[in-house]
């Protein structure tokens, strides 16, 4: 990809965003209006993504030796963003149920306080999402 068609993709993007909003600013604020901007900004983000995505896969096919060492990198690459996504979705996941778990726990603690036992069982449960994920990213990693 030349230097032209990364800058006239990059100037794209930024256009996707400034326009519609700058239509929405200009004008009369309704809901109307509002959705005609994001439905805007959504088709030219996507379609200067879609652009991109095509012009990035369509390379030489001459360089043969070259693209076994890049997929190699790839797979690496692939590795270490499965390892981020299954330890950050993970702890996301675990948060949510720590926070609904331990909310419930305080209020059952304060009207019964013999629910403290079962309470932190259910706490802790939910934590232990958050170690599995972190656990399975180490194990990826490990084979990397």
């Amino acid at each position: 990809m030349t230097l032209t068609v990364k800058l006239l993709l990059i100037a794209t993007l930024i256009l996707s965003i400034i326009i519609p909003f700058g239509y929405y600013l200009l004008g009369e604020q309704s809901k109307k209006r509002y959705k005609k901007a994001i439905g805007a900004n959504v088709f030219f983000f996507f379609g200067a993504f879609l652009i991109a995505g095509i012009m990035l896969f369509g390379g030489d096919t001459v360089h043969a030796a070259e693209a076994a060492t890049q997929t190699a990198s790839n797979a690496t690459g692939f590795g270490y963003l499965a390892a981020a996504l299954a330890t950050g979705l993970s702890c996301v996941g675990g948060g949510i149920a720590v926070a609904s778990a331990a909310s419930a726990a305080l209020g059952a603690i304060s009207e019964d306080s013999s629910a403290l036992g079962k309470s932190l069982i259910f706490v802790g449960l939910a934590e232990g999402v958050c170690l599995y994920g972190l656990i399975i990213s180490f194990m990826i990693l490990g084979k990397l």
